[in-house]
């Protein structure tokens, strides 16, 4: 049974799944669905055209679904998706898609989203990520899984991180991350393997080795990083080692790596 106080707005329209708690003078809109066991805190307000999914904390002070920070935005059918079983902590704001973007951001399951973190319009963000205090993206940013992103950073729009990929507390990302690396600085470049994240995840300890021999070879060796992804991904058939020559191969704001 749901557990929705008194002082709370629930518009007509919305969905209000089996177990959901809804705090004080929180406010859900007319075309907001949100699923079972999930729980809103204080002070919320959920607008738009919001799914939520299962089993996800929201805590107070949270905006989700109000409309894109896009000037060329004008009313369009827009959409704000998250999975289950999220924590999205206090003030943080999720905007939903725009038109130009394909009209929807999406996130996925198991994220953690501390206190002030935005994620802008048409963000596509996968599983199992940490965004630490006033992380922000900007519009048509695309997260893998596993992605860890420090304490106020900023994301460029366009930007893509890929899966294990780490950025440090403090850094601004305006180029490509490819999966499995460190990134730090302003403007952050490339400090080596998410080592430690590598071995808590990856099972074994050989598919590291084969990650960390295809990192020197595309980064470390002097040649040209393109040219050294397109021979690994035709000689190697490590499926990691496929994935970071396939995103070098195909990044569109470049990688910022230190040339040798």
């Amino acid at each position: 049974m749901s557990q929705i106080h008194s002082s709370a707005i629930i518009e007509e329209g919305a969905v209000i799944g089996n177990d959901v708690s809804i705090g004080a003078f929180t406010i859900i809109g007319p075309e907001v669905k949100i699923g079972d066991g999930t729980s809103v805190g204080s002070h919320s307000l959920i607008t738009g055209k919001t799914t939520i999914g299962k089993n996800n904390e929201i805590f107070s002070h949270v905006t989700l679904g109000s409309i894109p920070q896009d000037l060329k935005f004008d009313g369009e059918d827009v959409q704000l998706i998250i999975g289950d079983h999220n924590t999205i902590r206090e003030y943080t704001l999720f905007n939903p898609g725009t038109i130009g973007g394909g009209s929807k951001t999406v996130i996925g399951n198991r994220n953690l989203f501390m206190g002030y973190v935005h994620v802008a319009h048409d963000c596509i963000i996968g599983d199992n990520c940490i965004f630490a205090n006033v992380a922000t993206l900007a519009g048509h940013v695309e997260i893998g899984d596993h992605v860890v992103v420090g304490g106020l950073t900023p994301v460029h729009q366009f930007c893509k991180l890929g899966s294990y990929a780490m950025i440090a507390g403090g850094s601004v990302v305006t180029q490509d991350i490819p999966p499995y690396c460190l990134a730090e600085g302003n403007r952050a470049v490339l400090r080596g393997l998410n080592l430690t994240g590598l071995r808590r995840n990856l099972k074994n300890r050989s598919d590291v080795d084969e990650i960390k021999k295809a990192y020197k070879k595309i980064f470390e060796s002097g040649n040209t990083i393109s040219d050294t992804a397109k021979e690994l991904k035709l000689k190697n058939n490590n499926p990691y080692v496929s994935e970071l020559a396939s995103f070098v191969i195909e990044t569109k704001r470049g990688i910022p790596f230190n040339r040798k």
